[in-house]
């Protein structure tokens, strides 16, 4: 046998292989395109319509949701806007509360007419300013005798106090504001507390109580 008839069985089967391979490649493809074909055929147009109508629905509702976002800044901007105003304007209060214990506190004038005098006109301007703050909801903490709510107030001194409830409130160091139904500024107060000796007759008569 001479060389040629020996290659021939070698391209002859090589030849097969190649083309049962590209058969193998061809249905795969044609499998995939049929899958494709089907996938699309699936899809009716009543569920075409449905599935714009899903879409069209999330763009309204999303267009709604920063509808209602605008309105809220908008309202809170209307509302609150004069926040930081209101602070600064806080500070008049302040200032004649300080004014009128350093005339109260001044040897000098303590008991005489031109003092009472002078006390009179600072509490109307008090009274005047209060009442400008109401009429734009801007309102005064009542924290005297109250319990301390860190919402509200800011402990910044404990006192001995063995009348009251731990943690009452019994002294007001500065006035605290709302705005609406929001913290203005807290109020600092000082709040109550039991003596050491109170704290540790308590605490014996509970192991009293317990032993018995």
């Amino acid at each position: 046998m001479d060389k040629e008839e020996q290659q021939r069985p070698l391209d002859d089967e090589n030849h097969n292989n190649s083309e049962d391979k590209k058969t193998d490649e061809n249905l795969v493809e044609n499998n995939l395109n049929a899958d494709q074909k089907k996938e699309k055929k699936e899809i009716t147009p009543e569920e075409r319509i449905k599935e714009l109508e899903d879409k069209l629905a999330r763009t309204f509702a999303e267009m709604e949701n920063q509808r209602r976002r605008f309105e809220k800044e908008k309202e809170d901007a209307f509302e609150y806007g004069g926040t930081s105003f209101a602070k600064e304007a806080l500070n008049l209060i302040d200032n004649l509360e300080r004014s009128k214990q350093v005339l109260e506190n001044d040897e000098k004038l303590k008991n005489t007419e031109a003092l009472n005098k002078i006390l009179d006109h600072l509490n109307i301007i008090n009274k005047d300013l209060i009442s400008i703050f109401e009429k734009n909801n801007i309102k005064a903490i009542d924290c005297l005798n109250k319990k301390l709510d860190p919402n509200l107030h800011q402990a910044m001194m404990e006192i001995q106090d063995d009348q009251k409830e731990p943690g009452t409130i019994i002294q007001e160091i500065q006035k605290g504001f709302t705005i609406k139904d929001r913290l203005l500024r807290p109020s600092l107060v000082g709040v109550s507390r039991k003596s050491e000796d109170k704290n540790k007759e308590s605490s014996k008569n509970k192991e009293n109580k317990e032993n018995k």
